[in-house]
């Protein structure tokens, strides 16, 4: 697959990186098991081609990277990108699919013939009963037992997995519904379909982060998990989130935003439950010492990525001179002291208009930002929208 991949991008940069990844895995101990070496170079050709605007291209090397990580399984990655693999599996379900109507078949002949006035609620009652006791079933080792390869054993545990998908799917609709669905998709105007796709993936997104921040149970990590993919609730600004978290041995950044020109912004996230955000101090109000530590902090990053730009910039392909950072942290509810907040965001844009280069806002801010992007996305889509001929 990624020697495939050469042949699908017309950038030398990117094609350089992906030799890069291919004498990785030429190397000593053949082609598997190179660990973060090769992981780094596959992450290396997706922010190459990220750079070049090719960004269907660096998901794709994204998710060779996934896999090599252990992040994502094999069949998946194949099921995109390997027309051969997908055939087979392809196969593989048809046969299944065929191989399981066949059996219910020998269940139905069963049940007609032991219950000749048996219902269609018996037949369901049947195999209800069947897929309850499923996980009582097993192969057996004694003569005129089936016996399976490990490959196919295998097979059934995917299978297993699969299933657990299926369970969480959303309830089947009707073949009526189906029907209608396909007339409409057949009449629909596919660019106004992905922009609402992306809108209604956008606010999931923006809800399920909601939910994580007002859960003060919530760590830094679960935070990062939601915002992780998702650059533009942090405004338009930026183009695309690098897969590249590290550029010196001792700086590992949080979320690396690549801006329209090419240069690096940095996302530092904090908790959202810090009650010392804003104090008061002889009747006047500042930033408590976590939001402090966390600019300091930003302020290091800058700092060393100053330090480093050339070697960087040589090495990655990423100007990281005079870079940008925003300081994720806190929520007004969590706030102690009768603080308000209004009060809160007085004083953090009071801090803020002393910066230059680090921006310090709450997921409150966040949040809202964002939610007003996507109410505008929406008045926008709502006006593009032709009209409808009058009778």
């Amino acid at each position: 697959m990624v020697e495939e991949g050469k042949g699908l991008t017309e950038h030398a940069s990117v094609r350089a990186r992906i030799d890069a990844v291919l004498r990785v895995m030429g190397g000593l101990g053949g082609t598997y098991g190179k660990g973060k070496p090769l992981v780094n170079a596959l992450e290396d050709v997706a922010q190459e081609a990220i750079l070049c605007g090719d960004f269907e291209f660096a998901q794709r090397f994204q998710r060779f990277a996934a896999y090599a990580g252990g992040e994502m399984f094999l069949d998946v990655v194949q099921a995109q990108y390997d027309e051969r693999a997908r055939q087979r599996s392809e196969e593989y379900m048809r046969r299944t699919v065929a191989l399981g109507a066949d059996r219910a078949v020998a269940v139905l002949d069963a049940l007609r013939r032991d219950t000749p006035d048996a219902t269609a609620s018996d037949a369901r009652d049947v195999f209800q009963g069947i897929a309850q006791s499923i996980d009582h079933l097993g192969l057996g080792t004694g003569e005129g037992g089936v016996q399976l390869s490990t490959k196919e054993v295998r097979r059934l545990q995917k299978l297993g997995h699969m299933n657990v998908v299926l369970r969480s799917l959303p309830r089947a609709v009707s073949a009526e519904t189906a029907e209608l669905l396909t007339d409409i998709l057949a009449d629909a105007d596919t660019e106004l379909l992905a922009q609402v796709l992306a809108l209604k993936a956008r606010r999931t997104a923006l809800e399920a982060l909601r939910v994580v921040v007002d859960d003060p149970n919530s760590s830094e990590g679960a935070l990062h998990d939601q915002l992780k993919d998702q650059e533009w609730i942090f405004g338009g600004a930026y183009v695309a989130e690098l897969a590249r978290r590290q550029y010196t041995p001792d700086t590992i950044l949080d979320i690396p935003l690549l801006r329209a020109d090419g240069s690096l912004h940095v996302v530092e996230l904090k908790r959202a439950d810090i009650e010392k955000l804003v104090i008061r101090r002889s009747g006047h109000l500042m930033l408590g010492a976590p939001p402090h530590q966390a600019v300091s902090q930003a302020q290091n990053y800058l700092r060393t990525l100053d330090e480093n730009r050339r070697a960087i910039l040589a090495k990655h392909g990423v100007d990281t001179r005079r870079a940008s950072a925003t300081v994720v942290i806190g929520h007004s509810r969590y706030v102690t002291g009768g603080i308000t907040p209004q009060e809160v965001a007085e004083t953090l844009r009071t801090y803020n208009a002393h910066a230059s280069r680090i921006e310090v806002i709450t997921y409150e801010t966040l949040l809202d930002s964002a939610a007003r992007m996507l109410a505008l996305s929406s008045a926008r889509q709502e006006l593009s929208r032709p009209e409808e001929p009058t009778a």
